[in-house]
């Protein structure tokens, strides 16, 4: 399994286990390859050969889909026993302390009240919108079975997301109408939203198929938009908003959830970052110096729309963070992106300003009994980030 630890940042981009990779088919085999139907609800095939290994491909496969065993991907089912290990939900999280604090008159500044309030805004619909892209686009048109696997246990986890945020919104007695439908009404917010759903929106088309050079690259588009840039960019400020406030014992209800979040992404955004790289491996004409250019370009896009965010949540400013310390953060969290997709940085190096984040992200540690729940006592035993 993969580590993409923040605190490397000169990693390449990682491959999945040798033992695993599919080699690529030569142009002139490719074409020859009629695929099955991808959605596994087609007439059953009585004459059909048993499924191997060799037959199986991350898009426009051959072999049906409905058969998970053999495996292929072995990272993708470890990374579906992973998300099971570390199922949790989020009324078993305390709210108490949030509740007063939220009540208190002095106990919050306006400032960070606006960051709260934004950031439960972008994330409550953001959620869904990643679970409608799994679920509309990406599991249609991803013609492996262990991989869906795993995106059946995502969809699950994005639901627990979802479900924290009415959580949070219901615990603290937030005006639901507001911060529900901030990604409609606040710019900085529906700014990122849109750029997203346009990537989503030509896929979920009943007549979209991958199999050609440009329908498969709009696939990679998608995963690119999805998995690196809104799970694994947009999100973090967000995190780092919510961990500095429990890093100094505020809001500490909605911290520790957002510790179980973190954890969720990072194990999402690993299993993108594999996908995105195993297609390369396995369709390298896709991957042209045009095609990597546009992607490149699209990070940065995405990384300057969340500066505008970071400016529009926290405009002055509170303890310890500020606009200008989310756009260096972003600068760097893009770069390593870029990295673990094979691409060349897209801004200049910088430090990490957020080093306590690598911290934030162990959730083996203890933790006081009274209170909050032992994390260890997890469902499915010991918590991995892998």
């Amino acid at each position: 399994m993969l580590d993409w630890s923040d605190t490397d940042t000169t990693a390449a981009a990682p491959a999945a286990p040798a033992s695993t990779l599919a080699t690529a088919l030569p142009p002139q085999t490719q074409l020859k390859l009629e695929p099955v139907d991808p959605t596994g609800l087609g007439a059953i095939d009585r004459t059909g050969g048993r499924v191997s290994v060799d037959e199986k491909r991350m898009i426009n496969c051959r072999a049906d889909v409905n058969q998970l065993l053999p495996l292929k991907y072995k990272w993708a089912w470890e990374k579906y026993l992973s998300g099971c290990n570390n199922h949790w939900m989020p009324t078993e999280v305390s709210m108490q302390a949030d509740i007063a604090l939220w009540k208190s008159r002095d106990g919050l500044t306006e400032d960070e009240r606006r960051a709260i309030k934004r950031n439960l805004g972008f994330f409550a619909a953001s959620e869904s919108l990643v679970a409608n892209n799994i679920v509309l686009a990406i599991y249609r048109h991803l013609t492996n079975p262990e991989c869906r696997q795993y995106l059946l246990r995502q969809s699950f986890e994005e639901a627990v997301h979802t479900h924290t945020f009415q959580y949070i919104v219901e615990s603290l007695g937030l005006d639901e109408g507001e911060l529900f439908n901030m990604y409609r009404e606040v710019p900085s917010i529906t700014d990122k939203a849109a750029w997203a759903l346009k990537h989503t929106q030509h896929l979920d088309n009943p007549s979209f198929q991958t199999g050609t050079p440009d329908s498969d690259r709009a696939f990679l588009r998608d995963l690119v938009a999805f998995y690196v840039v809104f799970e694994g960019m947009w999100f973090y400020t967000g995190f780092a908003q919510i961990l500095s406030l429990g890093r100094r014992n505020k809001m500490v209800g909605i911290a520790e959830q957002y510790q179980y979040i973190l954890r969720d992404e990072s194990i999402h955004l690993n299993f993108g970052i594999d996908l995105i790289n195993q297609i390369k491996i396995e369709n390298p004409h896709l991957w042209t110096p045009s095609f990597q250019d546009e992607i490149r370009g699209m990070i940065r896009d995405a990384a300057e729309l969340e500066a505008a965010y970071g400016r529009d949540t926290m405009p002055r400013g509170f303890l310890g963070l500020n606009a200008a310390l989310c756009e260096q953060y972003m600068h760097f969290i893009a770069n390593r992106r870029c990295a673990q997709i094979g691409l060349a940085p897209v801004f200049a190096e910088v430090e990490n300003p957020f080093p306590w984040m690598s911290e934030a992200m162990d959730l083996k540690k203890e933790k006081n009994f009274f209170e909050t729940r032992v994390i260890e006592y997890q469902n499915g035993g010991a918590l991995s980030w892998d």
